[in-house]
């Protein structure tokens, strides 16, 4: 009976010890995932900031010719 047990409770363990090892992998993709898209849009961000930049100094030059 003792070894019953003993073996119960070892089959428990390692269930669950696998099961928060296969858990932890997804998350870590998820981080990595997340901080592209964040990279991107501040690359978007900056690209957005040019152009509007160059836009105002066109106008600038077009006024400063009238």
């Amino acid at each position: 009976m003792s070894k019953l047990l003993s073996i119960l409770v070892a089959a428990l363990f390692a269930t669950v010890s696998a099961s928060s090892f296969a858990a932890d992998a997804p998350k870590k993709e998820e981080k990595k995932v997340e901080k592209k898209e964040e990279k991107k849009e501040a690359k978007a961000e900056k690209k957005e900031e040019k152009k509007e930049a160059k836009a105002e100094k066109k106008e600038e030059k077009k006024e400063a010719k009238k």
